[in-house]
């Protein structure tokens, strides 16, 4: 599963409503001008503001494909965190966006399963995290398959990453662990549609 940036939202100006009773009057001399320069430096900040929060923080994307279902579904448009794993650690369970290791131009979306020196295997489509067998209430039955997978450490600075729809995910079983610095975001909230709308888990 991939996504594509989009563009972000446009901000919508308001207006303040006259008080009761008020008297219409005529403006006073160079209001207009003074309007038009209010309204401009409101437009100059919003747009500042706007790219400040786009390029250090948040970056609307939009989903492509079904591996992520059933939280994700193609052509959701979902906001990511770029700042988050500047100063914090990457957990299990987050759902993170990163580069194609194979294709550094495309990016994918999948759920980090194992973490740097974890081991972890495969039977039938059951996952195995350093002996144990790990629960995964994001996987219905329905999408869950039968591979499996020879056990495997995961190296340092990189982590294991598998689509929720397991039995049609392109993920680390097929590509391998995913170097951290090929990550540069997480999942948190999808805004479009507004069915699907709400917090990624």
């Amino acid at each position: 599963m991939q996504t594509v940036p989009v563009r972000p939202p446009e901000l919508n100006g308001s207006i303040a409503a006259a008080p009761l009773g008020a008297s219409p009057a005529g403006p006073p001399a160079g209001s207009k001008s003074s309007g038009i320069g209010l309204w401009l430096r409101d437009l100059l900040i919003s747009a500042i503001a706007s790219v400040v929060i786009i390029t250090f923080l948040y970056q609307p994307v939009r989903v492509e494909g079904t591996s992520m279902l059933p939280r994700l579904e193609d052509s959701d448009r979902l906001f990511i965190n770029k700042f988050v794993y500047h100063i914090s650690a990457i957990h299990r369970g987050d759902v993170v966006v990163f580069h194609y290791p194979r294709d550094p131009e495309k990016s994918y979306i999948k759920r980090v399963i194992a973490l740097p020196g974890d081991r972890i295997f495969i039977d039938h489509g059951r996952v195995f995290l350093n002996g144990k067998p790990l629960r995964e209430p994001y996987v219905p039955d329905e999408y869950r398959d039968t591979r499996s997978m020879a056990e495997i450490v995961v190296p340092e600075d990189a982590y294991f990453m598998m689509g929720d729809h397991r039995s049609i995910s392109s993920d680390s079983r097929e590509f391998g662990p995913v170097d951290r610095d090929l990550i540069y975001g997480k999942a948190v909230f999808v805004y479009w549609p507004t069915k699907d709308a709400g917090v990624v888990e």
